[in-house]
């Protein structure tokens, strides 16, 4: 038997199924907010931070509600891997992404508060 009785009541409702519940809309809310932002932004640099940022805490929130559903080392330490390399892959992905776009001129020059790209006095676009 479990030596912490996290039950709300007789119906089998406890606490890891609040948390669960929780996790998931949190999730599915950083997912909608990452694609009305994909569709509202206007140009690739900002819909950039729109598909990145919401993106890796849903996914944060749902492999913290695979962790805490299934409680073992294997599936806890799979979850802090996931999280782990998705948090170093994704900003690297983002970097890359916005500097192919900027090379191409797929961006907004007027919207853009800082430009430290071009205004360097060696700046070149296409290298």
């Amino acid at each position: 038997m479990n030596p912490i009785d996290f039950s709300f009541g007789d119906d089998g409702f406890d606490l890891r199924d609040a948390v669960t519940a929780v996790l998931v809309l949190l999730a599915a809310l950083m997912c909608f907010a990452a694609g009305v932002g994909l569709v509202r932004f206007p140009d690739v640099l900002s819909r950039l931070h729109a598909a990145t940022k919401p993106q890796i805490l849903g996914l944060i929130a749902i492999v913290a509600d695979v962790a805490v559903t299934n409680l073992s080392v294997g599936t806890v330490t799979l979850a802090v891997a996931i999280i782990f390399f998705q948090g170093l892959t994704a900003p690297a992905a983002a970097h890359m992404t916005g500097r192919a776009a900027f090379r191409t001129d797929h961006f907004r020059e007027d919207i853009l508060v800082v430009d430290e790209l071009t205004s360097r006095p060696d700046a070149d676009r296409r290298s």
